[in-house]
């Protein structure tokens, strides 16, 4: 790793060395945070300047920071987030774009861009993300790396700025499943389970009816190689027979997720942004415009859906289960070709109706780089049982252990 490597890249807000406190499972390991988590001494800017210019350094690392230092990781420093995290592009106004390195000139997806280039370029071995409606998965698809998107609330939140908290997590990119396998026990606080045979590995369909016709027919190669060389049950299965009522993955998004994003976000950042008046760029004020106009008597719907759709997934799900989705129904876009409205909505649309099944589900999903179509990485997805969060790494581990 050099100096103009790091530059290059674009990862990094600031490069900033901080020693692990002891010896560990950790150790040898290094590793970023994305620029909504706190690094002690260091200032946030939550991917917008202006945020950064209004708010002093932290008293104290955010406490995955500490865990992961006391576990024997050693931190390289804080990584571009996109701003304010209201984003799926990766492309910040203000920081620039990090580079993509596995499709170069295309967009590494966001929020959490800085986190995936930088483990995408090999500056660090993994990386913090938040994520709410796809800012870990999309990039960990877009960079062709691993990423999970945990159980909400499994990973400590104290000193994360504040997002969508009834959905928005904690997550980690990788350069390996070993790499996730030795980071997350320390993170989750937890024991790896004792091996248990996978049950039914479900395909979610409606995911497949979103996505374009070549990744889908990559993904589904990857799904029957699994059936030759794994002895698992693969069944096909649609939302509206998971939650037995009429609802599909579109509507998941527009009634649940969206709203509750746009709610939330409103209180989390919304007083600050409206108050002062900080300097944002055109992108993240057309966005905000949902938060603006969102009518707030739909909240109690919202929530309500989400705690409909939660209570029926879990009913349906045992705890061996699995899901499989595409990541992301889509290939990475070029640098700056996100413009026309159309396109963007095209975009936004598809992968948050993807992305809102574990995150209004509150399931753990993994993104799993499984290859090229069109010489642009595509990810797999494969989410477990809420709170199965080392189950699922395991599950992976004996399914794509035996994929070359």
């Amino acid at each position: 790793m050099t100096p103009s490597t790091c530059a290059d890249s674009g990862a990094f807000v600031i490069r900033q060395t901080f020693a692990p406190y002891a010896e560990g499972p950790l150790s040898g390991l290094s590793f970023a945070v994305k620029d909504n988590i706190d690094l002690k001494g260091l200032t946030c800017t939550y991917g917008s300047p202006a945020w950064g210019a209004a708010h002093p350094p932290a008293s104290h690392h955010a406490l995955c920071v500490e865990q992961l230092l006391g576990a024997g990781a050693t931190c390289l420093g804080s990584t571009v987030s996109d701003e304010f995290t209201y984003s799926l592009q990766g492309e910040n106004p203000f920081f620039g774009t990090p580079l993509n390195p596995k499709a170069p000139g295309h967009i590494p997806g966001g929020s959490s861009s800085g986190s995936a280039s930088a483990v995408a370029c090999g500056l660090v071995d993994f990386a913090l993300g938040t994520d709410c409606a796809g800012s870990v998965r999309v990039p960990a698809s877009f960079c062709g790396i691993w990423g999970l998107r945990p159980t909400p609330q499994r990973i400590s939140a104290a000193g994360v700025l504040p997002s969508v908290p009834s959905v928005s997590t904690v997550g980690v990119l990788a350069n390996g499943l070993d790499t996730l396998c030795r980071v997350m026990p320390v993170l989750l606080s937890s024991c790896a389970p004792a091996p248990r045979p996978i049950g039914t590995l479900y395909v979610l369909e409606d995911a497949f009816a979103l996505t374009a016709p070549k990744i889908q027919a990559r993904l589904r190669a990857v799904i029957q190689a699994l059936q030759t060389r794994v002895p698992v049950v693969v069944k096909p299965l649609t939302f509206a027979q998971l939650i037995k009522g009429d609802w599909d993955l579109k509507a998941c998004n527009e009634q649940a997720l969206r709203l509750l994003q746009s709610a939330e976000t409103g209180n989390s950042i919304g007083h600050w942004v409206n108050a002062f008046k900080p300097h944002c760029s055109p992108g993240f004020e057309a966005a905000f415009a949902n938060v603006r106009q969102l009518d707030r008597r739909h909240i109690s719907s919202a929530l309500r859906h989400c705690e409909q759709l939660f209570a029926a997934v879990s009913a349906f799900t045992a705890s061996n289960d699995l899901f499989c989705f595409p990541t992301v129904p889509l290939l990475a876009p070029g640098k700056g070709q996100l413009q026309a409205p159309e396109a963007i909505m095209d975009f936004y649309d598809r992968c948050m109706a993807v992305s809102s099944f574990a995150g209004v589900a509150r399931l753990p999903e993994l993104s799993i780089p499984v290859g090229q179509v069109e010489g642009l990485p595509v990810g797999l997805s494969l989410a477990a049982g809420h709170y199965q969060d080392l189950f699922l790494l395991a599950a992976a581990h004996e399914l794509f252990a035996a994929i070359d």
